[in-house]
């Protein structure tokens, strides 16, 4: 796309909003209350704040204030106010690749925001416990939260992923013609690196003529070891390690279709 020539500010919003799940068995309703509060404490206030403050840096925004809240009894909320860095506007890329992974709360922006609220859950009937971050990385004018896509999904253990990205309102050129996007997409996916996108089934529902994009992604193999809490697979018997990984894909299943499945 030729980049635009605009008559004042870029009025365009740009929201990116991501699901991510971690998932686990945990067989007693002990195990199931211990996963719970270790989930929470690795995914604290502070840390979602590190978190996001990093993905601020990411885009190119910088931090007016940050709101963040731990609850009872468990939980957590961060909100990042920002605005946009004084860049040159040549120097902006808006072409369709992916963004960067990491080297190794909320928070408030001028006319945009960066917030990510999570919900630990189990049942102790079945022995599945799911952790759930609701992010959303909304910005204005020229700044992309695409960029954050691949460090937000690395940072989170993520089973399954949805994701939506939308373009909303409109901005003038300087002839006065009203432009509702200003960058090329055809995928979130492509937004994201091969070796990522190698290790989901991905699905996409988009609305091109609304300017609504929708991926979501379901991890295709995992390793048992890493879905037992305080339990390891060799302590099981062949069929028990059947039946709890059928019903870890089941619940992946679930999740990623968004229905209740009767059968495996």
């Amino acid at each position: 796309m030729q980049k635009l020539k605009l008559h004042g500010f870029n009025n365009l919003t740009k929201s990116l909003s991501l699901c991510i799940y971690d998932i686990c068995y945990a067989k007693t309703a002990d195990d199931c209350d211990s996963y719970i509060a270790y989930i929470d404490e690795q995914y604290n206030a502070n840390r979602l704040t590190e978190i996001l403050s990093e993905t601020c840096s990411m885009i190119g925004a910088n931090i007016l204030n940050i709101a963040r809240q731990d609850y009872e009894p468990q939980g957590a909320s961060v909100a990042i106010l920002v605005s946009e860095e004084p860049v040159d506007p040549g120097s902006i890329d808006t072409s369709e690749h992916p963004g960067p992974l990491p080297e190794s709360v909320v928070a408030h922006l001028d006319k945009s925001h960066i917030c990510v609220h999570t919900y630990p859950e189990s049942h102790p009937g079945g022995g599945m416990c799911t952790f759930r971050a609701d992010i959303e990385v909304s910005t204005c004018g020229a700044i992309s939260p695409l960029k954050a896509l691949n460090y937000l999904i690395h940072q989170l253990e993520s089973d399954v992923v949805t994701m939506d990205y939308r373009v909303r309102g409109f901005t003038r050129d300087i002839n006065g013609v009203k432009h509702y996007i200003d960058h090329e997409i055809n995928s979130i996916q492509n937004f994201m690196i091969r070796d990522m996108k190698a290790l989901y089934h991905m699905m996409d529902v988009n609305v091109y003529q609304e300017n609504i994009f929708h991926t979501k992604m379901m991890l295709k193999d995992f390793d048992l070891k890493h879905y037992l809490f305080n339990a390891r697979p060799d302590n099981l018997s062949v069929d028990e390690r059947k039946a709890i990984t059928d019903l870890l894909y089941k619940e992946m299943q679930e999740i990623y279709y968004g229905r209740n499945l009767s059968v495996i």
